[in-house]
């Protein structure tokens, strides 16, 4: 769920996160994997966003990969070859902090062969940077931060002052969801109002995959019973990920 959430926003917010990689809000709108001409490698990671002139290429990831170099030089073969007039940036974007090497590595090298990318880790990023606009806000609390409490409050209190309906609700369910890496579900339960979290698009997808609104009662019934959640996982077919955040999304308004 975490990769569908960063894809979700980075094509939702597009000219957010180019604001913050490439510098400049560029409207960046989505690239399919099938125009590159071959079958694309973990496509349901891949985010690949474009302008006029720019290509920018994402990968969020939760754990190290050691495939990561490879997967960038061979993007960037594979735009070159549909786009070569086209820039193109390359970020792979750690959201859990992780003492292997492996988030240092931003080059892909053989013999003869080096090939460069951008890493960001974000427990080292300065907070500030994604509390200026709406589609960074949920990465805040994964940002360098010895409070991610404090931090999601400050999200909190941005989220509340967010006019439009329907992207406040995306980006608290956004944030709850992200959350969940660094903070205990009843902390974000409490911060987060659950009834904005209901109204958007990602709670409504869970309920779209064939997931019936009984069966998530069924869900809610089964987490007030103490019953751990790899057996209700068992029992209703949900997910761990899907769970986690329907446990907060469900719990009732905390404000």
């Amino acid at each position: 769920m975490f990769d569908n959430i960063c894809k979700f926003l980075a094509e939702n917010f597009s000219s957010d996160f180019a604001t913050w990689l490439l510098g400049e809000p560029i409207t960046l709108t989505e690239l399919s994997p099938k125009e590159l001409s071959i079958e694309p490698i973990r496509a349901d990671a891949l985010i690949l966003l474009q302008s006029e002139k720019n290509i920018l290429h994402l990968e969020f990831q939760t754990q190290v990969d050691a495939e990561i170099p490879f997967r960038m030089i061979d993007y960037r073969l594979r735009v070159y070859r549909r786009f070569p007039h086209k820039s193109m940036h390359q970020v792979v974007i750690y959201l859990k902090q992780t003492n292997s090497d492996l988030v240092q590595q931003n080059t892909f090298t053989i013999a003869g062969t080096r090939h460069e990318f951008t890493v960001v880790r974000l427990w080292e990023q300065p907070t500030e940077v994604f509390l200026r606009t709406p589609g960074l806000l949920p990465l805040a609390v994964l940002s360098s931060t010895i409070e991610p409490e404090v931090i999601l409050n400050e999200v909190a209190r941005e989220i509340n002052g967010i006019t439009e309906s329907r992207t406040q609700s995306n980006i608290a369910a956004s944030t709850a969801i992200l959350a969940g890496l660094v903070l205990d579900k009843e902390v974000i339960r409490r911060v987060l109002r659950s009834d904005i979290m209901r109204e958007s698009v990602i709670y409504q997808d869970i309920l779209q995959e064939g997931k019936a609104e009984a069966l998530l009662e069924v869900a809610i019934n089964l987490f007030n019973t103490g019953m751990p959640l790899e057996q209700i996982a068992r029992l209703t077919g949900l997910s761990i990920e899907q769970l986690q955040y329907l446990q907060v999304s469900k719990s009732g308004d905390s404000k």
